[in-house]
């Protein structure tokens, strides 16, 4: 019996080594214990720590810029945060390059366009009636107003913003709007608070670029859309390495800038996280007013604002999402 029950315990011992971050200890004096601890790799570790203090930057900027434009302030200094103003006639200008039209700022309600865009992704998105849009990084509500209202009544927004002044700024606004088809949640677009398969189009307009883990964005953006889904996105894009110091600058990397990838580079992550037909177009005439962003800084050497789009096959399978936390 005493055999056996050794037997056993080998057995456990060496299943329990088999088992991804345990461990097992053998203490002397025959006295054995198993001492299961999960644990995270020391780099792992470090990268998670590293990509908690850029998120929370991120959020402290917006939640700085949302807080100035309600009490009717300047954006803070230390973020350049897209251009942004508290001036409305400034955000219309703004609007207005980046494509919008006469129309499209008559429709939504006054404080919505805060001026944070690099592009207009409704204009590649090609809305239908009908159709639900989730609009990652929704900001004041600007363009979940806009696909509103190409969607119609039968159609659904919703708009997901990590920073929470942001999400009750655009509550109000779709409040003072009297809109009856959008959301607003509040959520990281890592790990969007929507189901699988709910969204006919994805839109997003220059915040994908602030993420700390632009793969596991495009991995959730496959998983929430349905087959035949649309990627229709305005974000940053580098056309050469940035320098280290660029990189790593908070301003930059809070401003849309700083953590862009290289065309190649995020064309890879998109079409591994399952996506085809993918394009990726730079917008060279955005130059002209992206250098009012950082004036006099060199990183406008660097980039450029471009449109996204890609489409979830009509077939693809459900792909597990990967949690990197």
């Amino acid at each position: 019996m005493q055999m056996e029950r050794q037997g056993k315990t080998v057995q456990h011992q060496n299943a329990l080594k088999e088992l991804p971050g345990f461990s097992v200890f053998t203490e002397p004096k025959n006295t054995r214990k198993f001492l299961m601890s999960r644990h995270t790799p020391e780099p792992k570790l470090n990268e998670q720590v590293k990509s908690d203090e850029h998120r929370q930057h991120v959020r402290d900027a917006y939640a700085k810029v949302a807080q100035a434009d309600n009490l009717g302030q300047g954006c803070c200094a230390e973020s350049s945060c897209c251009g942004v103003s508290d001036d409305a006639a400034i955000n219309t200008v703004i609007s207005k390059r980046l494509g919008y039209s006469d129309s499209d700022m008559n429709q939504v309600p006054k404080g919505a366009d805060m001026g944070l865009g690099c592009g207009n992704p409704k204009a590649i998105a090609a809305l239908r009636a009908g159709e639900t849009v989730v609009d990652l990084g929704s900001g004041g509500g600007f363009d979940c107003f806009l696909s509103a209202q190409e969607v119609g009544e039968t159609g659904y927004v919703i708009g997901v913003d990590m920073t929470p002044d942001m999400v009750t700024k655009a509550r109000s606004n779709a409040e003072k709007g009297k809109y009856a088809n959008v959301e607003f949640r509040l959520g990281e677009i890592e790990y969007l608070p929507i189901a699988d398969s709910e969204a006919d189009v994805i839109i997003s307009n220059c915040v994908i670029n602030l993420s700390p883990d632009k793969p596991q964005v495009f991995r959730e953006a496959f998983r929430v859309l349905k087959p035949g889904g649309r990627l229709a996105i305005s974000d940053i894009v580098a056309t050469a390495t940035l320098p280290e110091a660029m990189r790593k600058d908070v301003g930059l990397i809070s401003g849309c800038m700083g953590n862009a990838s290289l065309i190649k580079d995020l064309a890879t992550m998109i079409e591994e996280a399952g996506f085809i037909d993918v394009r990726i177009e730079p917008k060279n005439e955005s130059k002209d007013f992206m250098r009012d962003w950082a004036p006099g800084n060199e990183v406008m050497d660097y980039i450029v604002s471009a449109t996204i789009e890609g489409v979830k096959p009509a077939t693809a399978l459900q792909v597990a999402p990967v949690d990197n936390r």
